[in-house]
């Protein structure tokens, strides 16, 4: 057995014929004698000549390439229930793992389905009509299922990516996920996958219940067995033994849960600042530098540096993509980025943010563990006092850092329009101080970046969860609430779609152990 890189340039893709004959080579046999091949990973490399690079497992005479085989989903229809609360993508992965180890998933959502949400995100975007619960961050599929779909994560002591990644392909995700460097799958091809998941999960003997908002969860007791009763918005409760909180980063409600009853909660470091968009014609220019041909995929960039001891850096970056309004309430602007799976959209978006930790806000240290969340909400209505509407305060890139006045703004994806402000003094001075000296450094890397062509615009602020919801490291649940097990970027743990699923994942055979 043997693993080896070779290139391959910008196209078709190598055939077989051509990677059993670079594996010859390799193990230093005649390339029928290549028992088999795999592809491990690809990545695109412009430094120089524009080249896929590939990684590839060989198994010589007598060797094999075990295949990786997910565990079989079980019929689970009278099987003991686990409550899980939640249906993005650490609720999903949770639940399928709870068909594997035989236990019957119970999905509380608090929004609607993924097709009935599509006319609440329309609303939304056309009518700055903002549903609480029906919106870009809650719904079927969660967040993840309006965005770029990008799957890259660097949690690898989480667990092993590929139960993610197989299972979303046996869904309907392109096969390449598997060994793309930066997967991604796209807001158009998200929607069905979601829904043939739940419909694997339903086909087995799990079930949904949409528009079911969580109100409280109470402790239950037969004598013997102990267990946790979720009381539901309008009297519907469920009962099991666990319970999952698969909440995401925004759900205010349950912090608010936890807070009343005395359950344990902290400040959590998050990130906040802007999204900038860039003409992606002028991002592919960049990196392909110059080279940029049709039949290439839309350039990306990463890029972070130190200003004053801290972070700012690149979030979620968008080839290709949209800005949307991610808010879910009203008198706040958030946004976001989402990309269809072609990445044909005109203009690039990332996040640009900089970390804010507990400490850093000492005007907020009144709030205890919402400290952090109460600053984010105060930056988020911010911009609506300014603007008046969901239209996102925005400047030209080089005016932002210069703190000048733009005279006129470029044309914007961001569908709720865009409103020329003052973005430099609207932001927190810690924030806006930080950004404004990192974008002409980000210039040395990726020279043209720092331009009047792009667009600056507030608030990117929802990057990740400002509360954490504590757990015991051995048995994942809250430390003396046994049986509750918080996961996901709700709970603090995640950042992103794959971290979260392996979180799920990783939660759910927790509760399946502590339920036998």
């Amino acid at each position: 057995m043997k693993t080896f890189d070779f290139t391959h340039p910008l196209g078709e893709e190598p055939s077989e014929a051509l990677i059993r004959q670079a594996a010859g080579r390799a193990l230093g046999i005649q390339p029928e004698k290549v028992a088999g091949v795999r592809i491990l990973r690809r990545s695109l490399d412009a430094r120089g000549q524009v080249v896929y690079r590939y990684r590839v497992e060989a198994a010589g005479p007598g060797e094999s390439l075990e295949p990786f085989e997910l565990r079989p989903y079980r019929d689970v229809s009278k099987a003991e229930p686990v409550i899980v609360v939640g249906s993005g993508p650490a609720g999903m992965f949770a639940s399928l793992r709870l068909l594997m180890e035989g236990f019957r998933p119970i999905i509380l959502e608090r929004g609607k389905d993924v097709h009935a949400r599509k006319v609440d995100v329309a609303d939304l975007n056309q009518r700055q009509r903002v549903d609480g619960d029906s919106n870009y961050c809650f719904g079927e599929g969660g967040a993840g299922t309006f965005s770029d779909g990008k799957l890259y994560t660097r949690s690898s002591k989480r667990g092993d990516l590929r139960e993610v990644l197989r299972q979303l392909v046996d869904f309907g995700a392109p096969e390449s996920i598997m060994a793309d460097a930066h997967p991604h799958i796209g807001s158009d091809v998200l929607p069905r996958i979601v829904e043939r998941i739940r419909n694997c999960i339903t086909e087995h003997g799990g079930s949904y219940h949409f528009g079911t908002k969580v109100t409280d969860i109470q402790p239950v007791s037969d004598g013997l067995n102990k267990g946790w009763k979720v009381i539901c918005q309008g009297g519907l409760t469920f009962t099991a033994r666990s319970i999952i909180l698969a909440t995401g980063h925004s759900a205010h409600d349950i912090y608010g849960l936890f807070d009343r009853k005395g359950w344990p909660l902290e400040a959590k470091g998050f990130a906040l600042g802007v999204r900038v968009e860039h003409p992606q014609s002028l991002i592919n220019r960049i990196q392909y530098h110059g080279k940029y041909q049709a039949g290439m995929p839309a350039a990306e960039y990463s890029l972070v540096e130190q200003v004053d001891g801290r972070g700012v850096f690149s979030f979620c970056m968008c080839p290709g993509g949209i800005l949307v309004p991610a808010v879910t309430a009203p008198g706040e602007v958030v946004l976001n980025g989402m990309s269809n799976s072609q990445r044909n959209a005109p203009r690039a978006n990332a996040g640009i943010v900089c970390a804010v930790n507990p400490g850093d806000v000492p005007e907020f240290e009144r709030y205890g563990p919402f400290a952090l969340m109460e600053f984010q909400r105060s930056v988020e209505q911010a911009m609506f006092a300014f603007s008046g509407s969901l239209r996102a305060p925005a400047q030209r890139l080089v005016d932002f850092c210069r703190g000048k006045a733009s005279q006129g703004l470029p044309s914007t994806s961001y569908q709720p329009g865009a409103v020329d402000a003052p973005l430099f003094e609207l932001l927190p001075e810690q924030v806006s101080r930080r950004l404004r000296a990192a974008f002409p450094m980000f210039d040395r890397k990726m020279h043209g970046y720092y331009t009047n062509e792009a667009l600056v615009l507030g608030t990117e602020s929802r990057t990740s969860s400002p509360v954490r919801i504590p757990r015991d490291p051995e048995t994942l649940s809250v430390p003396g609430l046994e049986g509750v097990y918080p996961c996901g970027e709700g709970a603090g743990y995640a950042g992103g779609i794959t971290s979260s699923a392996l979180d799920g994942i990783l939660v759910a055979a927790a509760a399946a152990s502590f339920a036998r």
